[in-house]
């Protein structure tokens, strides 16, 4: 079969190619349009509701006992937003991750506990501890404004170390900036709350509770696009706080960073009223480029005030002529056509080569076309542009560090040259600076790098090393050491002793933000994933990771393939071997694991061609029909035939097309093939496009138009041909409806379904491809499962996976496991086997019992082979579905009816896991060992039964059945216990290396029960 269909998709691909020869490209043809859904922002009381009916289809569901294990990764971590440690002992401390949730470690990090995993979200944005009393604060929604910063809904506060948590509103905060709590009464805390990403909300600004959080009020608001980043107190006097305003507007296609409403505001009666302190006159810069501000109050000194700031100004024109002898992108993009004309070939050559023009490009050729005005100066720039140069290309002033020796009346500019590298373009990611509690002069300010000044800003010094990752959000100063502190930044947690000299990580934990997973077809088979800046990684499948415990010494078993912001991946399942990934952007190469060979991905552009967009997480697709044929989208649709060697681009412009402003827009987000119908292809735009080709790539019909919503997933059905499901969303409008559609022909007609899903923005749809009724999607907060073709759903978040976001799934085709891809706790995986054989038919049955695989019998079960170590638990599933809620009784007997194990179990609606542990009941010792004597076989020696060092009897090799009853109802399955094979001495012969359960193990079958002790 597999010969027949590789022959078939040959024969197909020769039409198609031949087909292209008759047709022009990007033809694109029209189709009846969807109306567009209205995009508000998502009122706090439509958010609220949707978390009570997330409970809802929690408790309803059948599938609550699906069980998840965590895979990792977990060294490279994810991005932590704040760290609160316990100054009367800093080896227990708090860390607060951006979308991972909060957790706690009371041994420097070594292990941690997850203590805030069900609230209505995870995402932070800050948290302030008051030790005396042991109370936590939580203000929710990352204050990042990343383009996965998810949104908040408010305030938290535990009394308990996170056992439980009091909602304490201020609910259409959707991010916070930062907390401060009252030094004396506990009553009292201020909040710095940033307001809506991507909408203006009334409810931005700075406020104030002395009620412990019952009630709130807004004492300073400047506008609806204004909001507080962040608020210091005078640690001598609590009637002295300072608060930073933050002006900016984001849109899924622009970021305005800054405007002229940033500021820095002092109030003297305990936050009650507030005045601005960096006007004109301050010596703080006050100009429209005014952006994220930091700051820092010096406790010895409260007098001294450390500032840092995103300043988005441009920066002046230097006068010096800069060096003509390079040229550069920077000067590609202002240069005139004479200037350009006046360079040396050599110069031109230099610069074509180094940024990967195609050999046919020269200099002579491109002055003789210039001279005929056949081409622009710009069209030469815009040849290699990529969203990328936005970022780094940049004229902005940059960060900024001000020092004010008068608690804040006047501001000067510590340093006298610009800080270069620090924030780029994206100082709204960082914007926080730190002084050491013992030493005014002493200063740290974070960005891409994390620099140490010691003379009070005038220079700065990276205290960066190897170990440490990169874009730093977080720093705890030991009041009580000044040479210990702790980083938290995109790559989790480290920590010093010798004031940055060496640091170590304390990443034991599986926090990592993916963007997209895969599998491949190996044994056992690999998950890969791309993370958010922290490249791409894969691993095994059976890893699994335990909170209570540190890195082993192997870490955790993932390796690199790739830097930068990982995004997709794609495995040739042939040789499991050619990996195709990348980072934003479009920036995707084929990779060789084995031998590491690599190979850019490259789309060719005639010069005046308009710059392909490529979307952050641009979409790549390896068609499993050919897996030499690769589809990769920009705004266009491009295709290779020879595995990424040389891509056609086959389409016109997919998307409603440029649309003006700094972040790439109007891109293709998602391309996706049905897996039995070769060529038949389905395109998502970020502006609400779905277009359809069945044939290859050669012609494509809109079938989708909803310009307001994002493309997030389409499945394509492998059960009905015609059959393909979408979902959209506009969390880039502070919009949290769910939108999900399903067509089955082939998305001429479109109809909705999951009604009953809670406002959750969904980032993913798919399929399963063994039970056609089985939908699985993933939102920004948590795993959904229908069971009915999308009509009704139930909570997919079984047991051991926390409410976190979920971008991507796949569903192994061999093993029938579900691959999570989380945005926060890394990859689980679940198997879905039981799931899946979930029929009409078995969903009718009051009570249905899974196979129950053989088990094969071992002499050392219950043994302790180290008498210091607890002998390990015998664990083994029996999954059976109820109908309804019930006491349920299994009894596990002989084939000769002798019951030898009684096991109750509180059966809920749905699937259910009993564990049995493999041991009789004590009571049926003497019944259960005449059994197997009168059973055995008549030479083998009598057999007696004795306690294990568990204290345990354990069944030995017969068949049995496991009877369970349940509402009136029973059913029997066949259990095998199988004794181990007997292999010959030279075959048994455990490796020096074996554990001490291999040697037992052979002990007891070459019969050595006396001989080896």
């Amino acid at each position: 079969m597999k010969k027949k269909l590789t022959l078939i998709t040959l024969l197909s691909i020769t039409c198609f190619a031949g087909f292209s020869q008759k047709k022009k490209k990007a033809s694109v043809e029209a189709a009846p349009v969807i109306a567009a859904d209205a995009v508000s922002p998502t009122s706090a009381t439509e958010r609220m509701a949707g978390y009570e009916q997330r409970k809802k289809l929690q408790e309803a569901s059948l599938v609550k006992n699906l069980k998840f294990r965590n895979v990792g990764p977990t060294v490279m971590s994810g991005r932590i937003v704040d760290i609160d440690a316990n100054p009367e002992n800093p080896t227990e401390f708090y860390a607060a991750y951006a979308s991972g949730g909060l957790w706690h470690t009371v041994n420097n990090g070594q292990s941690f506990s997850p203590i805030f995993d069900n609230e209505a979200v995870m995402t932070i944005g800050d948290i302030a501890v008051d030790w005396k009393t042991r109370t936590i604060w939580i203000g929710t929604g990352e204050n990042n404004s990343s383009r996965s910063s998810y949104s908040g809904v408010g305030m938290y506060k535990s009394t308990n170390n996170g056992k439980t948590w009091e909602y304490l509103g201020l609910p259409e905060s959707h991010h916070v900036g930062r907390i401060a709590l009252h030094p004396t009464d506990p009553n009292i805390a201020w909040v710095a709350v940033l307001g809506h990403l991507y909408s203006p909300n009334k409810e931005r600004g700075m406020y104030k509770t002395t009620d412990g959080g019952k009630t709130w009020k807004q004492t300073l608001y400047i506008n609806e696009n204004t909001g507080a980043i962040d608020v210091r107190l005078d640690p001598n006097n609590a009637n002295t706080l300072y608060a930073t305003m933050w002006y900016k507007e984001r849109t899924a296609w622009n970021f305005v960073e800054g405007g002229k409403e940033s500021g820095i505001y002092k109030s003297t009666d305990a936050g009650e009223t507030w005045k601005l302190i960096s006007g004109e006159g301050s010596g703080f810069p006050t100009g429209a480029g005014n952006g994220r501000i930091g700051l820092a109050v010096y406790p010895k000194n409260p007098n001294i005030v450390y500032a840092i700031i995103d300043n988005q100004a441009n920066r002046p024109k230097k006068e010096e002529k800069e060096d003509a002898s390079r040229l550069t992108t920077k000067k590609m993009k202002t240069i005139t056509k004479d200037e350009f004309l006046a360079l040396s070939d050599a110069t031109i050559n230099e610069y074509l080569d180094g940024q990967g023009f195609p050999e046919k490009f020269t200099a002579m050729a491109f002055k003789e076309n210039l001279k005929a005005d056949k081409i622009k100066v710009q069209d030469i720039y815009e040849y290699t542009y990529n969203g990328n140069n936005d970022l780094f290309d940049t004229q902005v002033t940059g960060a900024e560090v001000y020092r004010s020796e008068d608690a804040g009346a006047t501001w000067k500019r510590t340093h006298a040259d610009y800080l270069d590298n620090i924030y780029f373009t994206y100082g709204y990611y960082f914007g926080q600076i730190w002084v050491d509690p013992t030493d005014d002069k002493k200063i740290v300010i974070v960005g891409v790098p994390i620099v140490r000044s010691e003379d009070g800003g005038k220079s700065f010094k990276s205290i960066e090393r190897e170990n440490v990752h990169s874009d730093h959000h977080a720093l705890w100063f030991d009041p009580k050491n000044p040479k210990h502190y702790i980083n938290g930044n995109d790559g989790g947690i480290n920590i010093t002793y010798d004031d940055g000299k060496t640091w170590f990580k304390a990443n034991s934990i599986p926090v990592g933000q993916l963007y997209h997973v895969s599998v491949d077809m190996a044994k056992p088979y690999n998950v890969y994933g791309g993370l958010q800046d922290n490249g791409v990684w894969y691993g095994s499948s059976t890893n699994s990771f335990d909170y209570n415990y540190g890195i082993f010494d192997n870490g955790d078993g993932y390796k690199f393939l790739l830097g930068g912001d990982g995004m997709q991946v794609q495995v040739d399942y042939r040789d499991n071997n050619t990996v195709y990934a990348g980072f934003q952007f479009g920036n995707y190469f084929r990779i060789n694991k084995a031998t590491n060979e690599r190979k850019r991905l490259e789309v060719p552009r005639e010069l005046g061609e308009a710059p392909f967009r490529f979307n952050w997480e641009s979409p790549l697709t390896i068609s499993r029909h050919n897996q030499d044929i690769i589809y990769f989208g920009s705004n266009k649709f491009h295709r290779s035939f020879d595995k990424g060697d040389t891509f056609k681009t086959l389409s016109g412009d997919l998307t409603r097309g440029r649309k003006e402003g700094d972040v790439p827009f109007g891109t293709l987000t998602t391309i996706e093939e049905s897996p039995s119908r070769f060529g038949l292809i389905y395109t998502g735009s970020d502006d609400g496009l779905i277009y359809v080709t069945k044939d290859g790539g050669y012609t494509f019909t809109k079938i989708m138009d909803k310009p307001n919503l994002w493309v997030s997933g389409i499945a394509v059905s492998a059960h009905a041909e015609g059959t393909v499901y979408a979902s959209l969303n506009a969390y880039r409008g502070d919009h949290f409806k769910p939108y999900l559609f399903v067509s089955t022909d082939y998305g001429q007609n479109w109809q909705a379904i999951g009604a009953d899903l809670p406002a959750e923005p969904i980032n993913v749809v798919k399929e399963d491809p063994k039970n056609a009724n089985i939908i699985y999607i993933g939102t920004d907060n948590g795993l959904y499962i229908s069971m009915d073709k999308g009509k009704t759903f139930m909570r997919g978040n079984g047991d051991g996976m926390p409410s976190v976001s979920i971008h991507d799934l796949v569903i192994h085709p061999r093993e029938n496991e579900l691959v999570v891809g989380t945005h926060g706790r890394s990859i689980y995986i679940a198997d879905v086997k039981p799931l899946q054989a979930l029929s009409n038919e078995v969903l009718a049955k009051n009570i249905h019992v899974y196979d129950l695989p053989a088990i094969n019998y071992n002499a050392s079960w219950g043994r302790m082979f180290d008498k210091y170590a607890e002998p390990e638990e015998r664990k083994y599933n029996i999954t059976y579905y109820a109908k309804a809620a019930g006491k349920a009784t299994i009894k596990i007997q002989t084939d000769k009816g002798l019951v030898v194990k009684n096991i109750s179990d509180d059966a809920e609606a749905g699937l259910n896991n009993v564990n049995f542990d493999q041991a009789i009941d004590a009571a049926a010792k003497g019944e259960y060992e005449k059994y197997l004597n009168d059973v055995k076989k008549k030479d083998d020696k009598e057999i007696k039964l004795e306690l294990a060092d568990d204290k345990k009897i354990y069944f030995r090799p017969a068949k049995y059945k496991v009877i369970i009853e349940l509402n009136g109802d029973k059913v029997e399955k066949d259990l095998e216990i199988k004794a181990s094979e007997r292999r010959s001495r030279r075959a048994m012969s455990p490796k020096p290396t074996a554990s001490p359960s291999e040697f037992e193990e052979w002990y007891e079958e070459m019969g050595f029960e006396e001989t080896k002790k």
